[in-house]
This record gives C-alpha cells, structure tokens and sequence, in this order.
C-alpha cells in the first residue's frame, strides 16, 4: 500500500515517521540523510559534536569516491589500425597508439577515434549502390577533352588516413573535399587529351597524373590523406554518339590488322630479297675474280708469245693463225669438205639441213659434184677435210 494511499497510516518516506497535517521539515529531512550516509561509513548516533563530524567524514568519502569515478573514466581503448586524436578543451593534445590509454576525464580531453588502416572509396560519375542506386551521374561524368569532345568518365579514387591529427582538424569534411579535388583533376587531365588517347591508349597514363594531381592538393591542404589507387572504371563517348564510334573503333583495328598483315608480309620477303640480293653481290664478286684472273693470265701467255716471235716470226704467225681459225671455225655450223684431186671446196650449211627444200637442193648438188653420197657424221669430215684443207693452204701460202 502506497504512503499517501486513502487509509494508510501516512508514513513519511524522508523522515520514516508520521506526517501531522503539514509538509516535512527540512533540517528533518537533512539531519535524516546524514544519518544514513553516516551509518553507510561507520558514523555513530552519539551526540550532537560526532554526528556533524560523521557526517563530514561521510561526505569527504563521498566526494572521493566520486572523484575515484571520474579519474577511471578516462581509461579508453584504442582499436589495432585506429589513432586516438586527444584535445583538452577542443585544442589537440596528443595522438595515441592502439592499446589501453587514459586521458583526462571529460570536459576537460575528448578522444576522437580515426582508422588510418581502412581504404576508403570516392566515386566519381557513378555510384555503384546505396540508396540513390547504382548507375551513371551525368553531371559528374560527362567532361571536354582538348579536341572539344565529350567523353563519359567513371573513375574510383582509393585512399586511406596517414596523419590522424591533420585529418580530423585540417578539413572540417574529407571525404567531400577529397571528391571535389578529384573532379577537379580529372576535368584538367581530360581537358589537356585528345579524345582518341583517351579512349585507347592513354588510360595509364590518365590515371598516373590524375592520382599526381590529387595527392599534390590534398598535401598542399595538409588533410593528412594519401591516395593508394585511382582505378579508371570506364571511359567512353556519351551514349547519343556510341554507335559512330563503335564504327570508328572496327576501322582502326582492321588498319591496325591491315599494318599487322603488311608486316608479317615484309617480314617474309625482306629477308628474301635481301638473300637473292647478296647471292647476286657475290656473284658478280666471283665475275670480277674470274675475269681478272683471266686477263691476267691472257697478259702473262701474250708475254710469253712475244718472246716465242722474237725468236721465229714466221713460224709463229702460221702457228697463231692456224690456232686462230681453229677457234672461229670450232664456234660455227659450217663445214667445207676437200675432195681429193679436185679444187673445188663443198660448202654444207648445216643450220639449214632441218629444211626439207634446202637438203633435196643439197642433194641435189652434191650428186653432181660428188660421185659418191656423203652418209659420214658431218662433224668427222670436218675434222679430217679440214686438216687437209689447213695443210695445203698453209703450203701454197
């Protein structure tokens, strides 16, 4: 049954007795609660001098236990990966390391935990989920290139804490900051490439300055972050113009196939030519040596017949004339036959013997001025008769 409850015995809850139609005494209600804190800390009931004296006593434990409270409440742990930032009245104090730690109760430190070991992520022209869903943002996506065209660019920027003091006092909103330099190096890099480096070629290269760039503003703001990794998600023309340049795309890759095809071509012939080319050098190498030698040696036998005619003129000019027509008449198809005993010579012209007409006129000759037919090889007549026919030139002569 409640105190004050219709029927109770009205019991007064501060000074345990009962309430005679009038609001509790103070001094009662006081004198009450020393009394028990001092029955709490082994305060007594005597008299008047040792119950103000308890209850001192009683309210200086008090206050030192309080204060005991309020000492172990600035014991904080510091995760493994994670900075403690401590500030004594919002001035940065200390950093400190991950472990059991103590500062000075609060208001005076206040401790601000930063994970300098999670990679952290900004998007740029796209978000890939949350609320607003997944998908392109044109107004960050859509950039001028040098040659004044406009090229979609989807880029992820990577970074983590590396100073958790400048991180938390230099920059009143880092991830903000950090997307807002990141676009701003992005448009300046993409302003300064023509649009064809970027979509082919040029996309290590983008991101390289990119990450440069940013790390050179947020050092220059001292925001304590460092840029691990610009990773260029996609880069393509808007979506109104994908169709021309995916026509353009195929011509460049077959020209690019077309100088691939040349190549292998040029690479098969080249060494070829240049195989025919040097076996032709040194065959002319090898005409020039022969024919050298050759008019070295015509030289040094001329010498040496100019020495044999010094000697006997006459018999070396029959000599060097017999020799001479030995070598113009071995080179020609004609053959001149001496008949004994007569002084006519037969003149057989054999290139023209294949004629049918021409060896029936021979024939026809030769019956009459030969009593016998010629069924002898052409070429040992010319032989023998030719001897003889050398032989008496040489001795009318």
């Amino acid at each position: 049954m409640s105190w004050n409850e219709p029927g109770g015995d009205k019991k007064d809850p501060w000074s345990g007795r009962k309430d005679e139609n009038g609001p509790p005494d103070l001094d009662e209600v006081l004198r009450s609660f020393q009394e028990k804190i001092g029955g709490i800390f082994g305060g007594g009931s005597g008299g008047g001098g040792s119950e103000e004296s308890g209850s001192l006593k009683g309210l200086g434990f008090l206050a030192i236990g309080a204060l005991i409270l309020w000492g172990l409440s600035g014991f904080y742990i510091v995760d493994e990966g994670t900075r403690g930032v401590v500030t004594r009245f919002g001035k940065y104090n200390e950093t400190t390391p991950p472990g059991l730690n103590w500062r000075l109760p609060s208001p005076i430190d206040k401790v601000e935990v930063v994970n300098v070991q999670n990679v952290q992520v900004i998007e740029v022209g796209y978000r890939s989920g949350g609320r607003q869903g997944a998908g392109s943002v044109p107004r960050e996506a859509l950039m001028l290139t040098k040659d004044e065209n406009i090229v979609d660019i989807r880029l992820a920027v990577q970074y983590q804490v590396k100073d958790a003091k400048d991180y938390v006092f230099n920059l009143l909103n880092p991830a903000a900051t950090l997307k807002q330099v990141t676009e701003s190096a992005l448009r300046g890099v993409i302003g300064h490439s023509n649009m064809d480096f970027v979509l082919t070629e040029g996309r290590s290269e983008i991101v390289a300055e990119i990450q440069k760039e940013i790390q050179k503003v947020v050092d220059a703001y001292e925001s304590g972050i460092i840029i691990t990794t610009v990773n260029l998600q996609d880069a393509q023309p808007p979506e109104q113009v994908q169709g021309a340049f995916e026509d353009a795309i195929k011509a460049r890759e077959d020209e690019q196939r077309y100088i691939n095809e040349a190549e292998a071509y040029s690479n098969e012939v080249v060494p070829v030519a240049r195989g025919a080319a040097s076996r032709k050098t040194q065959e002319a190498e090898g005409y020039k040596e022969r024919v050298i030698a050759q008019a070295t040696g015509e030289v040094s036998r001329f010498s040496q017949l100019l020495k044999e005619y010094k000697k006997a003129p006459v018999v070396t000019r029959e000599r060097m004339y017999l020799e001479s027509m030995e070598q113009v008449l071995s080179k020609t198809s004609t053959v001149m036959v001496d008949v004994k005993g007569g002084n006519n010579l037969l003149y057989l012209p054999l290139d023209k013997l294949g004629n049918r007409s021409s060896t029936a006129n021979l024939d026809n000759r030769m019956n009459k001025t030969v009593s016998r037919p010629v069924h002898q090889p052409t070429r040992n007549i010319n032989s023998s008769q030719r001897t003889s026919a050398r032989g008496r030139d040489v001795r009318g002569r």
